[in-house]
């Protein structure tokens, strides 16, 4: 029990901004298999200060603004620095070499300053536009875009020797990581079935969905370098989370009588 409290306290401390006693344990092995939950956890704090700036009369869309820059200050920019890095990559012409390069400059070029201003503008947007409940759709968003990371982690290698997230790599040992890593859908799909009294089919629906876009994601962040390093798995949670917030504003007739 005290080596599960050690890593869930490492997870926060790595992947947060969140402050920790002193004396809780902390402990960095296989933090990456509570990365859906942490998504859930940021999610509702983000959703209830959107909330408390709309009980103060703040407009929804300065709500969603001031909502963003919380969640951004909650995961400490850990995230979007990696987003704005593979952003600069994308604008190379040039190898591998080179683009490993580029996101090692601690310059933000054109390109990392594009992407990221996108990002944020889809989110802030996308949150005022949510057709689900905002802390419904910050859960999903936030869970998921982490599942895509650890999907990452899984599925494709690192390739920067010496890089800082190679130990994340080396924390899934077996697919038994990958099933506890994502058990947090079981969490989603309860809600989905006994909150919002959706089917088992509007259910599965949209879980598959959501789990299609973090997949692909996984895949598209390491095109470019033929594998994941820090920055692409930064860059994989911020693209995911945009991506799957927008499907959440999505008035489609065939998806009506799933956001309820």
């Amino acid at each position: 029990m005290k080596d599960i409290l050690a890593s869930l306290c490492g997870a926060i401390v790595f992947y947060t901004a969140i402050p920790l006693p002193p004396f809780l344990p902390v402990s960095l092995k296989k933090i990456a298999l509570w990365l859906g939950w942490l998504g859930i956890l940021l999610g509702l704090v983000v959703s209830l200060a959107e909330a408390i700036l709309g009980w103060l009369g703040f407009s929804p869309l300065l709500s969603s603004v001031f909502a963003v820059a919380w969640w951004l200050y909650l995961t400490g920019g850990f995230h979007f620095d990696g987003l704005i890095d593979f952003g600069d990559c994308l604008g190379v012409q040039g190898g591998v070499k080179k683009r490993l390069e580029v996101m090692q400059d601690s310059r933000v070029g054109a390109f990392g300053l594009l992407l990221g201003f996108f990002v944020l503008f889809v989110k802030v947007v996308a949150l005022r536009e949510l057709y689900v409940p905002v802390w419904w759709g910050l859960c999903q968003s936030l869970s998921w875009g982490r599942w895509a990371q650890l999907m990452a982690i899984t599925l494709y290698p690192y390739i920067r020797e010496g890089g800082k997230g190679a130990f994340l790599k080396g924390g899934i040992e077996s697919w038994r990581d990958v099933v506890l890593g994502s058990s947090f859908i079981l969490l989603l799909g309860g809600v989905e079935l006994w909150y919002f009294r959706h089917s088992p089919w509007e259910a599965l629906l949209g879980m598959g969905i959501c789990l299609s876009i973090s997949l692909v994601v996984a895949w598209l962040c390491q095109k470019p370098l033929g594998g994941h390093t820090g920055d692409t798995y930064g860059a994989t949670v911020e693209i995911t989370e945009a991506l799957i917030l927008s499907f959440f504003t999505l008035p489609h007739p065939f998806l009506r009588s799933w956001w309820g």
